[in-house]
């Protein structure tokens, strides 16, 4: 409701403020019509206390209604159970850490398709992959509960719930769709001298999580028979789980990306497969070329929608589509919306997604199952 078509002049108050109002009655300003104020009947007061409020107090009794249910209104669900629920319910086979930051306080590089992003990888996982919404955890600026605000205490944490406990047979996913920066590697753990990172929403304050930082928090830890997809829709996200084996799509083959310093990258026996919206030195793409008005990241979209459409493609085949797709929608100009990146970038822009691994498969043989 429009408040301030609903409300009567200031000498139409006057001329009713002179007046008791009948309990329940209806006021038309007769000088601003057609505005029309109703006025709720109140259970509250005797007869003789409306006459002593007057409207004054009924007008201040509606109001309050109509800015509670105006409240009300705005409040968006949440994208998970009950708290208490992660620990109370048996453990599942099945389960994901999906964050997605819009950096609301980060107004000049604030994001717009990363809830949507999250919204869709949810969706996806339950309806296609039979992940229990329980053991799915939201994190996202839009949540009440601040243990699923992202921040990075909370991301942490909420990736060492996801591989704790873990069994042969498990399959994980963590999706992060959000910022993505590089900073200098003083390890020399990395062949291009540059740490990958994603940024946390509190990231100015508590600083980035680097990529050594989630090899060990999700890679590391992966025992035999369990497996791990990563997918980073974010700048600069090639390499993000520092993985020893990356699959160049053009060329077709798995090239080595182990540290030079010998670091140890690899899983305890499981396997972790990680797919990125970029290369390293790459920007990725918010985009509404896809859905009219609204905002998505390219390869999050994408990739949804090949696996619904094609359950349980091959990883060559799904990255073929990926990259036929952005290469069409780069020729048609569509990718005109991106991540604040972009502009230090020409129009003819492109990304090319990436697959890394723990290790080598055939990707034409293997296929993809969340």
């Amino acid at each position: 409701m429009d408040m301030r078509r609903s409300t009567p002049c200031s000498r139409c108050r006057q001329r009713f403020m002179a007046k008791s109002v009948t309990k329940g009655a209806d006021v038309e300003c007769p000088s601003c019509k057609p505005n029309y104020l109703p006025i709720p009947a109140d259970e509250q007061y005797s007869s003789s206390q409306q006459q002593h409020y007057g409207l004054r107090s009924r007008m201040r009794c509606f109001y309050s209604q109509v800015r509670g249910k105006v409240h009300q209104s705005t409040v968006t669900p949440s994208l998970n159970p009950d708290p208490s629920a992660f620990n109370s319910m048996k453990r599942s086979s099945k389960r994901a850490v999906l964050c997605g930051i819009t950096y609301n306080n980060w107004k000049q590089y604030r994001l717009k398709g990363t809830i949507n992003d999250v919204r869709n990888m949810r969706d996806l996982l339950i309806n296609n992959f039979g992940y229990p919404g329980h053991f799915i955890r939201v994190l996202t600026e839009e949540e009440a509960d601040p243990r699923f605000i992202p921040t990075r205490k909370n991301i942490e944490d909420s990736l060492s719930w996801l591989v704790s406990d873990s069994r042969q047979g498990d399959s994980l996913v963590f999706f992060y769709s959000g910022h993505g920066l590089r900073q200098p590697d003083f390890n020399n753990d990395e062949d291009d001298g540059f740490d990958e990172t994603i940024c946390p929403v509190d990231f100015q304050e508590a600083g980035m999580i680097v990529d050594n930082d989630l090899n060990t928090l999700i890679v590391r830890p992966l025992t035999p028979g369990v497996t791990l997809h990563a997918i980073v829709d974010a700048c600069h996200s090639g390499t993000i789980l520092d993985l020893p084996k990356v699959y160049m799509s053009e060329e077709k083959n798995w090239v080595n990306s182990s540290p030079p310093s010998g670091a140890e990258k690899r899983t305890s026996g499981g396997l972790a497969i990680s797919i990125s919206a970029c290369l390293d030195h790459q920007a990725a793409a918010d985009t509404s070329a896809f859905t009219a008005g609204k905002m998505n990241g390219a390869l999050t979209y994408i990739l949804a929608e090949i696996l619904k459409k094609l359950p349980g493609p091959t990883y060559g085949d799904l990255f073929d589509l990926i990259n036929e797709t952005l290469n069409n929608v780069n020729q048609s100009s569509c990718l005109a919306n991106t991540r604040f990146l972009r502009r230090l970038f020409n129009s003819n822009f492109s990304q090319t997604p990436l697959l890394s691994s723990s290790a080598e498969f055939d990707v034409y043989k293997k296929h993809l199952f969340l």
